[in-house]
């Protein structure tokens, strides 16, 4: 699903229109519209402040289920302070990707990935 539909639901699901979001980010209830149909995809920061005027959290935003995604396996198994911050980052960004991924996808990065592990 395109992350504009997916905010339009979630705001219609919640009785918001989009004045409600505009006077909540101060973001243009035109932008919001082109968001919302697909015209223009929202930066990070963007959906940040989306989320927050709607209740959820990014990642409720990006589960299929509407739920919080847990951490990644890799973070249970890891301190994250060991990481660098570009590995740290690298894996939120995953995170993300891999919650609107179907399981034979997920299989398919996950092989690549340990393939440039052991490379390296």
């Amino acid at each position: 699903m395109i992350v504009g539909e997916r905010l339009k639901m979630i705001r219609k699901s919640k009785e918001m229109g989009q004045g409600d979001i505009e006077v909540k980010t101060g973001l243009l209830r035109c932008y919001l519209s082109r968001c919302e149909n697909g015209h223009t995809i929202p930066s990070l920061e963007t959906l940040e402040k989306w989320t927050k005027a709607l209740g959820i959290t990014m990642s409720q935003l990006f589960a299929d289920d509407g739920s919080n995604a847990g951490a990644l396996p890799a973070l249970k198994k890891t301190n994250p302070a060991e990481l660098s911050r570009e590995a740290a980052n690298g894996l939120r960004r995953i995170e993300q990707a891999f919650a609107q991924m179907n399981p034979r996808d997920i299989k398919i990065v996950v092989a690549m990935a340990r393939k440039f592990a052991a490379k390296a």
